[in-house]
């Protein structure tokens, strides 16, 4: 899965009709299989307890209605919003939007049973109650009501706050009868990663607490680019349900270009990637809260909107987002085109390689193993100072692989990377 998400409310005019031709098309273009429709379910608005306007996503007020204000007619709304899956559908992709089954909004209107508490600041929510002995089936028709909508899968909130019983008896209740609806969990234990794959059969796992946190420490020098080695030796086998991300609406955005981080986390090893909007065109979020968009308000986001007209109208992009566009595209593309290829990392054997840094460089190769397709080279510097030296292929791996040259020589610059 190569995900974009999006928050729909700050695309365009807020409208699921917003989402056309011309925006699906665009997103084929980048490789995108899935598009997170982040603030679908009816939440929390207008209220004194409510964080923001129009609310946060996660304040889930009616589970089995959509947020009124994406509609052009608020009484056809569910019609918009079947009308979206259809046209995401007919442009080859699939729909996921949000799951919140750890708590609702403290004005709920529905007949999930409730504690008296919240967690940590959710001031605007109320915890459900898994002791009740309804819970866990009132659940499960709320996940059989969206997937009857031709939703194609739910991103799990926050669920190292639900008991696991809960997902492992829905999880195959729901695929015994849409087979290909899947299952993405926010997690952030590692510690657990395997246990909410092989126990109650997520689909998918963040890898916030693996290689994104990684990625981040590198990039601010407190670690080196051998813990991306380690981090991938580490999730073993559990690599194909991970999904990788450098932005989400969780986290800062990007306050730099990053290609080196950008590469390995979309082209190394068969996990999935997540794209958030705006991202591909180097959106900062300056002068917001904690450099982040906000999920609780309407907004306008510069960035956003040039993207849209450049969809809509073909108005030239300024040349920095352009290009950076442009890489974006280009490297989705190949992720979805590698996804399943095998993947040898090469810095062990370029350890004693002059020039090569093991603490700021990171080298690997993709190549498929029925030796159908063009292997492909990536070579990743995190270092705030070009880099030039020999890059070394064994000559077990050129034979295995395809790749024709055991000696490559290359020049990057800084927190850059080179794809051959």
């Amino acid at each position: 899965m190569i995900i974009y998400q999006v928050l729909p409310r700050l695309w365009g005019n807020g409208r699921f009709s917003d989402w056309g031709d011309a925006e699906l098309a665009y997103l084929r273009s980048l490789g995108i299989s899935h598009v997170w429709f982040t603030g679908v379910p009816r939440h929390a608005r207008g209220k004194p307890f409510v964080k923001g306007d129009p609310g946060s996503p996660y304040a889930i007020e009616d589970y089995y209605d959509v947020n009124p204000y994406l509609a052009d007619k608020e009484e056809n709304r569910m019609a918009e919003f079947e009308s979206l899956v259809r046209r995401v559908h007919a442009a080859g992709m699939g729909v996921v939007i949000d799951f919140v089954p750890n708590h609702v909004a403290r004005e709920y209107r529905g007949d999930l049973p409730l504690l008296d508490c919240c967690d940590a600041d959710w001031t605007d929510t109320r915890k459900i109650d898994y002791g009740a002995a309804d819970t866990r089936e009132k659940l499960c028709e709320i996940l059989s009501f969206w997937a009857s909508k031709g939703v194609d899968g739910v991103r799990c909130d926050m669920v190292e706050l639900v008991p696991p019983d809960f997902f492992a008896m829905s999880i195959p209740r729901i695929k015994s009868r849409w087979p290909d609806f899947r299952f993405i969990a926010e997690v952030y234990d590692m510690a657990r990663y395997r246990e909410y794959v092989e126990q109650v059969g997520f689909d998918l796992l963040y890898d916030k607490s693996g290689l994104y946190d990684t990625l981040v420490a590198i990039d601010g020098g407190q670690r080196n680019a051998h813990d991306i080695t380690l981090n991938w030796q580490r999730l073993s086998d559990l690599q194909p349900r991970m999904l990788n991300f450098l932005e989400n609406h969780d986290e800062q955005r990007l306050q730099q270009d990053n290609y080196a981080a950008l590469t390995v986390s979309a082209l190394f090893n068969n996990a999935s990637f997540l794209l958030y909007f705006g991202e591909e065109l180097g959106e900062r979020a300056e002068g917001s809260e904690r450099l982040r968009t906000s999920i609780f308000d309407f907004e306008t986001v510069p960035t956003v909107q040039r993207l849209i007209r450049h969809i809509r109208l073909g108005e030239p992009l300024p040349a920095a987002e352009a290009e950076r566009l442009e890489r974006h595209r280009r490297i989705l593309q190949l992720a979805s085109r590698v996804q399943d290829w095998l993947n040898f990392d090469l810095c062990f054997c370029n350890a004693d390689t002059p020039g090569f840094d093991p603490g700021r460089h990171f080298a690997f190769l993709r190549y498929p193993e029925d030796r159908n397709g063009a292997p492909v080279l990536a070579v990743c510097n995190f270092s705030a100072v070009p880099a030039r030296f020999n890059l070394q292929v064994p000559a077990s791996l050129c034979a295995l692989s395809g790749w024709s040259q055991p000696s490559v020589p290359v020049e990057i610059p800084a927190r850059e990377a080179i794809i051959l």
